[in-house]
């Protein structure tokens, strides 16, 4: 099955801008700002590139947060902590090459992430 991309040529500064912060945001708040854009303008046909961002950028904090539980679960026998740190840092390079991305314009998809929201 293949996505399509929406159009990045119609995307306004102001929806790159946020969909940058978007990417930049789950460092520290996790799938929370991504969920709330997303559930703002997904209905919204006009902002077509902010929504793909912010489901991209929701989709990738959703596989981490599995990737934490394992992790807290695997801390019984001392690799679960290795696990999360090694996940934060994945989540902090991804998100600073997804936010430069987005803040270009150009729709980015991250290599592992299970989409669950579609």
């Amino acid at each position: 099955m293949s996505e399509t991309i929406p159009n990045t040529s119609q995307a306004s500064q102001d929806d790159r801008t946020i969909a940058m912060l978007t990417h930049l945001s789950g460092i520290i708040l996790g799938f929370i700002v991504p969920l709330i854009v997303w559930l703002i303008h997904k209905d919204k046909s006009d902002k077509g590139y902010l929504v793909d961002q912010s489901r991209e950028a929701l989709n990738f904090q959703i596989t981490l947060l599995i990737g934490y539980v394992i992790g807290i679960v695997l801390s019984v026998i001392l690799i679960g902590a290795l696990l999360n740190f090694l996940l934060w840092i994945v989540c902090i390079i991804f998100s600073i090459i997804a936010a430069l991305a987005a803040n270009k314009g150009e729709a980015y998809r991250y290599p592992f992430a299970i989409r669950l929201v579609k």
